[in-house]
Order: C-alpha cells, then sequence, then structure tokens
C-alpha cells in the first residue's frame, strides 16, 4: 500500500503537469493564431487600400474625360438646335448661333484616351494567391510534422537520429557536399546569361546579369519563347550533361531561383506556370521570412537564415540539384534534391516525407529534358543579379 501511495501521488503530480502544460500550449497556440490573424488582416488592409487608392486614381482621369466629352456633346447638341430655331430672315441671329455651334466645334469631340494598356491593380491578386498558396504549404507540412512526433515521450524524434541518419547515408553522398571548400565548386562554374527573349514584360533586364520585377509593362518585342503569365526569365543556353555551379545575388523581394525545362511552354498559366508548382521545373525560394524548396507543387520549409548570395549546382551525373548559402568564401548546404536510393532489407522504415516522395516519384524525369536556370520574381520590386565567379567575396551590390 506504500508503495501503491506513492505510485498514486506521482501519478496525480503527472496528470496536473499534462494537464497545465496543456493549458498553456493552448494559450501561446491562441495567441500565436491571433498573431498570424492580425499580421493577414493588416496585409489584407494594405492590400484592398492599395486597390483602392488605384482605382480612385484612374478612374478621376477617366471621369474627367466622360464629362468632358459629355458636355461637348450637349453644347453641340444645343447649338445644333438653335440654329435650327432660327427665322430664315434673321440673319444676325444665324451668323450668331452658327458662330457659337463653330466655337463647340472647335474644342473638338474626338474619342478621349482608350482605356490604360495596364491596370497597377490588378496584379494584387496573384501576391494574395502567393501568400494563400504559402500558408497552405506551411500549414500541411507542420500539421504532418505533429502527427508524425507521436503521443508519447519515447516516440518523439529528434535530430540526429536514426532518421536523419538514414537520410544523410553516406554511400548516397558525394563530394558536392556542404564541407566542400568553395574553390571547389569554382572548377564547374557556369557563366549563366539571361535570354532577354523568354523575359516576361513586367521584368527590367539589366545587361545579361540583373533583372527587377516592375510596375510598368516593358515593350519587348512577340518572342514564342517569352513568359505570359508569370514574371520570369530563362538563362542562354540548356544544359545537359555534366555538373554547372552558378551563383545568384538576392538583391530585395521574394524571389525563386532554379532550373526549368527547355521545352516548358511559356505560356502556362499563373498557378501551373511558376517555377516549382510543375513536373518540368524546382527552385529554392525566398519569400522575405525564410527559405523553402519547390517541386511539382509541393512546398518544403527549410530552417536556414537568409543568406543573399545563393549557390545552384546541377549535377547531370547523379541526377540532384543543390543549393547553398555562400559567405565568405564558405559554403552551407540549404538542401540537395535528389531521389532517395531504394531501402535495404531489414532497415526499419522512417516517417514518410512527402516531399521526398514527390522526388522519388518525378524528380528523376526532370533530368530527361534539357534543362535552363530559371528566375522567377514573385513580389513587385523583387530584384536579383547573377553573381560574378570571384575567389573573393561576389557581393558588389549596395543594396537599400
Amino acid at each position: 500500500m506504500d508503495e501503491l501511495g506513492a505510485g498514486i501521488a506521482q501519478s496525480r503530480r503527472t496528470v496536473a503537469l499534462i494537464k497545465s502544460a496543456a493549458v498553456a500550449e493552448r494559450e501561446r497556440v491562441s495567441r500565436l493564431f491571433a498573431e498570424a490573424a492580425a499580421i493577414l488582416q493588416g496585409f489584407q488592409a494594405e492590400v484592398l487600400s492599395f486597390i483602392d487608392e488605384g482605382e480612385a486614381t484612374m478612374l478621376g482621369r477617366s471621369q474627367g474625360d466622360l464629362r468632358r466629352q459629355e458636355g461637348q456633346r450637349s453644347r453641340l447638341s444645343r447649338a445644333r438646335r438653335n440654329l435650327g430655331q432660327v427665322p430664315e430672315a434673321d440673319s444676325v441671329s444665324f451668323l450668331q448661333e452658327l458662330l457659337e455651334l463653330r466655337l463647340a466645334l472647335e474644342e473638338g469631340c474626338g474619342p478621349g484616351p482608350g482605356p490604360p494598356r495596364e491596370l497597377s491593380f490588378t496584379k494584387s491578386s496573384q501576391a494574395v494567391q502567393v501568400v494563400r498558396d504559402g500558408l497552405a504549404s506551411a500549414c500541411t507540412s507542420q500539421w504532418e510534422q505533429l502527427q508524425g512526433l507521436g503521443s508519447d515521450e519515447d516516440g518523439l524524434q529528434k535530430p540526429g537520429t536514426e532518421a536523419d541518419a538514414e537520410s544523410q547515408d553516406p554511400e548516397s553522398a558525394n563530394s558536392l557536399e556542404s564541407e566542400a571548400p568553395r574553390d571547389y565548386f569554382l572548377k564547374f562554374a557556369y557563366i549563366v546569361d539571361l535570354d532577354s527573349d523568354t523575359a516576361d514584360k513586367f521584368l527590367q533586364l539589366f545587361g545579361t546579369k540583373g533583372v527587377k520585377r516592375v510596375l510598368c509593362p516593358i515593350n519587348y518585342p512577340e518572342s514564342p519563347t517569352r513568359f505570359t503569365h508569370c514574371e520570369q526569365v530563362l538563362g542562354e543556353g540548356a544544359l545537359d550533361r555534366g555538373t554547372y555551379y552558378w551563383e545568384v545575388e538576392i538583391i530585395e523581394g521574394w524571389v525563386s531561383v532554379g532550373v526549368m525545362a527547355e521545352d516548358f511552354s511559356p505560356q502556362e498559366p499563373y498557378d501551373r506556370g511558376r517555377l516549382g508548382r510543375n513536373a518540368h521545373s524546382c527552385c529554392l525560394q525566398w519569400n522575405g521570412r525564410s527559405f523553402s524548396v519547390w517541386f511539382h507543387g509541393l512546398e518544403l520549409l527549410l530552417p536556414h537564415p537568409f543568406s543573399p548570395t545563393v549557390g545552384i549546382c546541377l549535377e547531370y551525373a547523379d541526377r540532384a540539384l543543390a543549393f547553398y548559402a555562400v559567405r565568405d568564401g564558405k559554403m552551407s548546404l540549404l538542401r540537395r534534391l535528389k531521389t532517395s536510393r531504394a531501402r535495404r532489407s531489414g532497415t526499419p522504415a522512417s516517417p514518410v516525407d512527402p516531399f521526398q516522395s514527390r522526388l522519388d516519384s518525378h524528380f528523376a524525369g526532370l533530368f530527361t529534358h534539357r534543362l535552363k536556370p530559371a528566375f522567377f520574381l514573385e513580389s513587385v520590386d523583387a530584384h536579383l543579379q547573377i553573381g560574378p565567379l570571384k575567389k573573393s567575396c561576389i557581393s558588389v551590390l549596395k543594396r537599400r
């Protein structure tokens, strides 16, 4: 009975601890959800205000033209009516009305300016759609991680456990890993030049190395390879064998960098044509808060902090694409995309990773195409520069 009494006391303390921890966690979660809702509401208010301001500005001009044309038509109608009512013998009145009609005609009665070629606020829905997609993907990813944690302490998976060791099997690694110095990658340096015939009309190119997203469309010549629904641009030349390495400097905004199949249609709609949202491309995205990788419409959030310079290494022989943070000549692996090897018999199964499952199913098919470096500028004023592959620090641009 003494032993049972001690056990009961311990169990009661455990029950109380679980209940108090659950209450505290509910409060924290509720507070975080409230903060997230406040952020979304603030963003909604800003976007709606942006639409209202754009509408008011454009309506002011268009309604002014409308009132001017209606006033001209009214004066002409009145002058014509008055002229028709003048008696034939009253030459003085006839000349006066004729002069009035002439003055009305001299004001001009041609059509006003046509509708604007681009409404500045019509890109708002695309920005909100990007936020919605990112939120939905993040919620799905985090929920799957929560479900995989288990309900007891013994089942909790911690970094560095067998599951991580399985994913970092040395047999699946090669020389292009995070501990390799930057000089090693420079042996595979590939000079990327932007192809102006692929640039969307809302992208302004600076030579062949820089690109920025703008509000006003640029009058590019017609081209069958030009993107029409996504603010994207490709690099010149197509890659189909060997190893290639290039670097990109993120100057401002939401930017995605990666590769895209040469034969992918640039006329695909926005939801399927964006980099990483189809089976013909994949990318690393910086969304202003965090890095993530996209492939075939699925996103995987990465825990790494922002790095303005990103290295991309395409390995055709290994059918792999790796992204690195480059800082002061040091390489830090963000993520290496590659199909996993078949599990050896007798090896325990690890929790299912939806993103890796998507890679295992479709990623190898990407390498059956010739690939091109690809860039997607998601936010207004997004700006990137293809870095010069020097051995010294490549950050040569002054940031705002």
